[in-house]
Order: C-alpha cells, then sequence, then structure tokens
C-alpha cells in the first residue's frame, strides 16, 4: 500500500521575507528529491484540507484561536514573536498545515492507508496551548494526536520528535495526557531552552550536547525510547520529522546524516508493525539547508515504504 503524501499549495505563499530561515522554497526541495528519486510514482498525493476550529480547540485555547485568526494581516507584516511572523498568505498555509494532519490521521485509521506524510509548512512542534514562537502558530502534529483521540478512540499515541529543537509546545500540549508518549531528542542547550528536565513517565527527552553523532544519536534512541516504547505499545506513531540536526544544517550544531534518519524511521517503523498495525503519520517540521532538507525527507519516505 502506497504512502499518502498530502501537501497543499497554500502552503508555498506563506513567505515572510527572504532572509528569513522558513521558506517556500523547502517544500520545493522535498518535491524536487521526490521526484529525481522515483518515489513520485510510488506515493499518493493529496491536497491538505483546511482544518477546523473544532479541531484546533482540542488543544489550544480559544481566545489564543482566535487570536491568530481574527489578527491575520490583510496587509504587511505581523509579529508574533521575535522569528513568528504574519503576512496576508500565511493563515490559510497554517490551517492547511494542521488540516493535513487531521486528514492523514483520518486516511490512516479508516485504512485507506498505512503510513502518510505531510509535507508543509509552516512547522507547529514549537507551537503552545496558548502561544506561537519558533515558527509556529498551531501544533500541527498536537492537533492531530487530539484527532486520533477523540475522533477514534485510541487510547495509546506515540509522538517521537527527532527535529533538532525541543518540542516544546508538544510537551506544553500533552503534559498531563498519560494517553500521549511523547520523545524527543535535541540538541542543549539551545533554543527554545526546554525540555531537559520532564518530570513525567510518558515524556522521554533525550537532550544531546553540540556536535553530537549519528552512533551517538542511535544509542541514545535504542537505550530511552526504544524500550519504553515497546513497554507503552501505541496504537498510532506519529513523527515529528525535523531534519535540522544533519551535518549541513547550520540551524544547529548536532551531526546527523541522512543515514541516521533512515535508521530512526526504521526503528519507529518496526515500532508501529509491532503495535499499531503499522499506522504511521509523519509531520515535517525543521530543516533549513535546502539540499540536505530533500534527501533527509527522501529517505525518510523510503525508510517508511520498507525499501
Amino acid at each position: 500500500m502506497p504512502i499518502a503524501f498530502i501537501s497543499h499549495a497554500d502552503c508555498l505563499l506563506h513567505d515572510v521575507g527572504h532572509d528569513h530561515p522558513e521558506q517556500p522554497g523547502r517544500l520545493n526541495a522535498i518535491q524536487d528529491r521526490l521526484i529525481s528519486s522515483g518515489l513520485e510514482f510510488v506515493v499518493m498525493q493529496h491536497d491538505a484540507p483546511m482544518v477546523e476550529r473544532s479541531q484546533l480547540e482540542r488543544v489550544h485555547d480559544n481566545s489564543y484561536i482566535s487570536k491568530i485568526i481574527d489578527e491575520a494581516p490583510a496587509e504587511g507584516i505581523l509579529r508574533l514573536d521575535d522569528d513568528t511572523f504574519m503576512m496576508p498568505k500565511t493563515l490559510n498555509a497554517v490551517m492547511r498545515s494542521a488540516g493535513a494532519v487531521v486528514y492523514a490521521v483520518d486516511m490512516v485509521m479508516k485504512k485507506e492507508t498505512r503510513i502518510a506524510f505531510c509535507s508543509v509548512r509552516p512547522p507547529g512542534h514549537h507551537a503552545e496551548r496558548s502561544r506561537a514562537m519558533g515558527f509556529c502558530y498551531f501544533n500541527n502534529i498536537a492537533v492531530g494526536a487530539a484527532h486520533a483521540l477523540e475522533q477514534y478512540g485510541l487510547e495509546r499515541v506515540a509522538i517521537l520528535d527527532f527535529d533538532v529543537h525541543h518540542g516544546n509546545g508538544t510537551e506544553d500540549i500533552f503534559r498531563d495526557d498519560t494517553r500521549v508518549f511523547f520523545g524527543s531528542s535535541f540538541q542543549h542547550p539551545f533554543y527554545p531552552d526546554t525540555g531537559f528536565v520532564s518530570g513525567s513517565p510518558h515524556i522521554v527527552n533525550i537532550p544531546m550536547a553540540a556536535g553530537t553523532s549519528g552512533i551517538a544519536f542511535q544509542e541514545q534512541i535504542e537505550e530511552k525510547w526504544l524500550p519504553a516504547l515497546d513497554a507503552f505499545k501505541p496504537q498510532l506513531v506519529m513523527i515529528s520529522a525535523g531534519f535540522d540536526a544533519h551535518i549541513e544544517d547550520d540551524m544547529s550544531h548536532l551531526r546527523l546524516r541522512e543515514a541516521d534518519y533512515s535508521w530512526v524511521t526504521t526503528k519507529l517503523k518496526a515500532v508501529a508493525d509491532k503495535h499499531a498495525e503499522g499506522r504511521i503519520v509523519s509531520v515535517l517540521e525543521g530543516g533549513y539547508a535546502i539540499s540536505a532538507l530533500g534527501r533527509s525527507a527522501v529517505v525518510h519516505l523510503d525508510a517508511l515504504l520498507g525499501s
């Protein structure tokens, strides 16, 4: 069964300036590499729908949702924090990005596919319950996980985040919800300077020092995530797939390569095959070195296919 590849042209229109690292070209790089690798012919491409407000309300405060929607600018730039801005096309991109993950969950749970990848932007894992930050507005993967729990009655959903930055927003949203296992591997100390202490058994953070290699990354995943996931027995595996820990990405100081993303994806796929009937929803987060992002995303997809 092919992977569902979910995206939308609206996600290319969010553009807050050529000097901002979160560029529309990120999605083009993935699409171009998809074509050149031949994977274009083994994925099902789908347009992302708009998320519904009721779906956002499961993870975000009503007043915050209203702020993002009602204050979206008709012209010019609205600054939400030091690196998170809105322009006239941002809101549609934000609504499509969250909607893509809900749609992916629906497809997987209805057995229309076993695996879905959401090639969307802006990313979401820094968005907290009532705060935009780190290029993120709504927490896309959290919206999808909450949908899986409430719409399909799942009791155990795992979210694994291997972005170079801690998924503080996802942790903020699910800190007290033991139905969600959250694992985040990230450089520390580093933005957003959270995650080094969790205090919750269903949250397994892996802070890593600058310069950490792929070998050390793999050892940490083997030691800390995999046994905990085996004990948790997730009914759905969700991945916050950030590729900014790549050695070529100057947004960070970790030293991962394509082979490391292939390795961790294969390990998480094995967890899904064992406990979740193979169900996986993967969602793009970071990755700002354009060539490395395209290559890394495609080896991730290739590993999800099992080839």
